[in-house]
């Protein structure tokens, strides 16, 4: 009989919760038999969510949580006060290995916290990254990390190059994925203080396949399969990256729309947009997985909508079955 990965997702978490939370999870079960969903929050508001739909009963069970942690809450107040919140309950499934993994579009503080005080970090990871896949015209890259550590140390980067060529390798299925760090160009002597004491320190690891720096327009083309900076670079990347994304596609749909001629050679060049398009849709990556922990924890977008859901429920079954976390313990204890 197969293993079956149990996924805790916060039913309450997100600007579209509990619906498009509950949607994902129907989809999720309805791809795959092997995950069971636990959707932890308010009972009688999710098991209402639930009944819209016809589903295998034993893949998903609704986890009570009275409490709901707001984006605008103080993060560790929250999760100091709120015990029986979606977050918390959620989290703590984890710790006591009732859940592989848990996910939500939550709020990112309460996530990071409650990852590193609920969960715990692996023994000798210094600061868990946030660390999502973006698209690029080869495939996808990891930005590692972006948004966790806004003021992290030469150490932290040097292992999330680690953590990251982990995860590239071992869910992506990238072999000795090339690691690049975030600059204001190539050269080893350009760069802020962090970069520069960094740098060398990626150069001599033997663990990793560091190709120098990269600079950002250079992003998009994959000239790196896992891109190395700190939370505040990386953050200012995804968000530009993902503002840009939505604005060129509105710009292209209304180009399109905008005289008879445009609109017949929209209808002969649609599928083939529709292709290219859909490559560029973060959502269709899943979520951000928070690297370094003694469990899985995913954090989506605040607007997450039923697919990157589901996305996020089903990533999660590749980092079990791979021990995405016994592949980085080893990895960091090599270096202790």
């Amino acid at each position: 009989m197969q293993d079956i990965i149990k996924v805790a997702v916060d039913a309450m978490g997100g600007d579209n919760a509990p619906g498009e939370i509950v949607k994902g999870a129907v989809d999720a079960v309805a791809t795959r038999n092997d995950i069971k969903v636990l959707l932890v929050g308010q009972q009688d508001i999710v098991t209402e969510e639930l009944e819209k739909y016809t589903y295998p009963k034993w893949q998903i069970e609704v986890v009570n949580a009275d409490e709901v942690i707001e984006t605008a809450e103080p993060p560790v107040m929250a999760i100091r006060r709120k015990k029986n919140s979606s977050i918390v309950v959620g989290m703590n499934m984890v710790k006591h290995m009732e859940a592989d993994a848990f996910v939500s579009a939550g709020s990112s503080g309460a996530i990071l916290v409650g990852g590193q005080v609920i969960v715990g970090r692996i023994k000798g990871v210094e600061r868990p990254p946030l660390a999502p896949l973006i698209p690029t015209e080869n495939g996808v890259s990891l930005l590692i990390d972006c948004g966790a550590n806004v003021d992290a140390r030469a150490s932290h980067l040097l292992q999330f190059a680690k953590m990251g060529s982990v995860y590239m390798e071992h869910v992506v299925g990238i072999k000795n994925p090339r690691v690049a760090i975030v600059n204001i160009g190539a050269e080893e002597e350009k760069g802020n203080a962090l970069v520069k004491e960094t740098f060398p320190l990626l150069k001599e690891c033997k663990d990793i396949n560091f190709v120098g720096s990269i600079e950002a327009r250079e992003i998009p083309h994959g000239e790196a399969d896992v891109i190395v900076c700190e939370a505040f670079v990386g953050n200012v990347i995804l968000k530009l990256y993902e503002g840009l994304s939505s604005t060129l596609i509105a710009a292209i749909k209304q180009g399109m729309m905008s005289s008879l001629k445009s609109k017949l050679g929209a209808a002969l060049a649609l599928p083939s947009l529709k292709k290219t398009l859909k490559a560029f849709d973060a959502s269709g990556y899943g979520g951000a997985p928070l690297l370094g922990l003694n469990g899985l924890v995913v954090k989506t977008h605040g607007s997450a909508k039923a697919n990157e859901v589901k996305n996020s429920i089903i990533q999660c079954v590749t980092f079990k079955e791979q021990d995405i976390n016994g592949k980085i313990s080893e990895k960091i204890a090599e270096t202790e």
